[in-house]
């Protein structure tokens, strides 16, 4: 994988460098005490997101929403070391975390509680409702049935 490559590019940039041109890139300091520290931060949130997006993507469990909760995080705290020019990280992105975490919990619950009601307890919703549904009309036709045995005494007791 390249992402051991990719964490350690920020070594690799001069020391006390104030703006770097690579390639059509230009990097700058952005409120950092140099491009090497700016560039440190950005790849410590960017390769965790990278990584957690692919995982994310492969994953092939029953919980993989959950996983969006952490890319959430590295995302607003990439955003925030990206767009402000401040030495100071890591700091509010817990509440908006907490906002996504809220949506994203009880989707993965409601998730794990149909697939155990499925798989563990051999609960299945559409058979019960088809089940419930025909259980119904059995009764509806015994309604009808009764009624009718009454019409036929009643027409019985006429003649």
């Amino acid at each position: 994988m390249i992402s051991p490559i990719l964490h350690y590019a920020w070594k690799y940039i001069p020391y006390g460098e104030q703006e770097i041109k690579f390639l059509w890139i230009v990097l700058d300091a952005n409120g950092f005490d140099d491009v090497g520290n700016a560039v440190y931060y950005y790849l410590l949130k960017f390769i965790p997101l990278m990584l957690l997006f692919i995982w994310f993507i492969t994953c092939k469990e029953w919980w993989y929403h959950a996983i969006i909760i952490p890319i959430t995080m590295y995302g607003f705290q990439l955003l925030s070391v990206l767009t402000l020019e401040s030495n100071v990280t890591d700091e509010n992105e817990i509440l908006y975390i907490v906002v996504v975490a809220m949506v994203i919990t009880p989707v993965v619950y409601f998730v794990r509680l149909k697939l155990v009601d499925k798989y563990v307890h051999g609960i299945d919703l559409k058979a019960m409702e088809t089940e419930l549904g025909l259980l119904k009309q059995k009764q509806d036709l015994e309604k009808q049935l009764e009624e009718l045995e009454r019409k036929k005494e009643a027409l019985a007791k006429k003649m």
